[in-house]
């Protein structure tokens, strides 16, 4: 028979090995230009920008097709429940001066096939029409550029945090190790007799302050790297691991250059630029809006007339059962002449939204170069702040070591190795803190320049 617990037991493992292999299987590694690569193809609303790209595209050549020939067909069947009456003047067949004869004309079924064509010949609207649609499909060529800078900043910013905490992480277990070994020796002398108890006490006090410290970042870990999932457009129950570690990104520095900032690589100025032209564009056609439009027309079309359902009968021997040809040519003028002065009216509105948007346009290239010049400034500091923290970091260690040292040759306190251990705490989180200032500082920049995508 078979032990229930046992089978139950290596059912546990077999089910907790499947989920571990699934696990392996749906853990992806990324670099920073795989993560921005895999957001680029995964990231709603970037693809929402590449659809928007699509349907202008769609949008411009349904424009360029109203000045294309326009050909239609059509078939028109008539069965008349009633045939139409007409009134005759009476005196025709003999009758009275004044009076009238209701009289039918025509027969039961009619039905008439044919086709026209019409081909605009010139208008003023369709020809800025064709202007504005092109100038419509670089504003989403740019809109596109600008969704791309935005998501690369965001992915950028999201994978340096994860591997910020990730390395705050490190250092800190380490730090909970060593801790814990003094605590458990002071533990031990303090039964024995050789250490007070409020040496032990001070030490648990700083060793769960580490633990607790440990639990947030882990728990902002996770936080962390869903965000970053968020931002790729990666599934976030599947796991992830970045493959960059911080030395390689912290110790990359670069002076910035404010004094040659050029404005027009910024997506969001040629946006703007774009938009004026558009508003330009709007302007010319509500000043050319008096000149005519003219199409020209034609049509070809055969009529049948029977007193019995049999249309598909033909005879060219039987009037009564033959197809009649009419067709035509002509051209139509239309020609605004007064409007109630509708059309200054809306032509005063768009130059003023085309002064607006000069408006807006100005403003932003002032707004960019103090943000690039923001930025610059505050790179340059978190890059001074990183290095004085790094030898922070590095001396707050040394201090560490050294009173660890004494406490174990027994010449120091554990009062020592606790404000040694506060103090290289804070100098490496002060080291975190900067290193990632400097990071989101030089995005900052290069997005505030435009050069952030290429």
């Amino acid at each position: 028979m078979i032990n229930f617990k046992h089978y139950t037991i290596f059912i546990a493992h077999f089910v907790l090995l499947i989920k571990l292999n699934a696990q392996k299987i749906n853990t992806k590694v990324f670099s920073l230009q795989q993560a921005i690569d895999f957001s680029l193809k995964n990231s709603p609303n970037y693809l929402n920008a590449e659809l928007d790209l699509k349907n202008a595209n769609y949008r411009r050549k349904e424009i360029t097709g109203i000045g294309l020939p326009q050909i239609n067909s059509s078939i028109d069947l008539k069965d008349y429940i009633d045939i139409p009456t007409s009134l005759l003047p009476a005196q025709i067949f003999g009758g009275p001066l004044g009076s009238y004869l209701p009289v039918k004309f025509g027969t039961k079924y009619n039905s008439t096939a044919g086709f026209s064509a019409s081909q605009l010949i010139f208008s003023s609207d369709y020809i800025f029409g064709l202007k504005a649609s092109q100038e419509f499909m670089n504003l989403s060529k740019i809109n596109l550029s600008r969704t791309k800078s935005d998501l690369v900043a965001q992915v950028s910013k999201a994978y340096y945090n994860v591997i910020i905490n990730n390395e705050r992480i490190k250092l800190l277990e380490a730090n909970i190790l060593r801790l814990k070994k003094i605590f458990d020796d002071t533990k031990a002398f303090n039964q024995q007799g050789f250490a007070e108890l409020i040496d032990v006490e001070r030490l648990e006090v700083q060793y769960n302050n580490l633990v607790t410290e440990k639990d947030k970042i882990v728990k902002l870990i996770g936080l962390s790297e869903t965000m970053l999932k968020f931002q790729m457009g990666y599934k976030l129950n599947d796991s992830i691991f970045l493959s960059q570690s911080l030395p390689e990104i912290s110790d990359q520095f670069e002076e910035l250059n404010v004094s040659k900032i050029d404005i027009s690589k910024r997506p969001e100025y040629q946006l703007i630029q774009s938009q004026q032209s558009l508003f330009d564009i709007d302007v010319k056609r509500m000043k050319w809006g008096f000149l005519p439009t003219i199409v020209a027309y034609g049509a070809l079309q055969y009529n049948a007339q029977r007193t019995r359902f049999n249309l598909l009968d033909f005879d060219q021997n039987d009037i009564n059962k033959q197809w009649y040809q009419v067709s035509l040519i002509g051209f139509t003028l239309n020609m605004p002449i007064f409007s109630g002065m509708q059309r200054i009216n809306k032509l005063e509105q768009a130059k003023i939204v085309a002064l607006k948007n000069k408006n807006t346009l100005v403003n932003l290239q002032m707004a960019a170069e103090f943000e690039a010049t923001a930025a610059s400034i505050s790179y340059s500091n978190a890059y001074s702040s990183l290095i004085i923290q790094r030898k922070n970091m590095i001396l707050a260690q040394h201090i560490y070591d050294v009173a660890q040292k004494k406490y174990q040759s027994g010449v120091g306190s554990n009062l020592e190795i606790v404000n040694a251990e506060t103090s290289l705490k804070e100098a490496q989180t002060n080291y975190y803190n900067a290193s990632f200032d400097m990071i989101v500082a030089k995005i900052d920049y290069q997005k505030a320049i435009g050069t952030l995508v290429k």
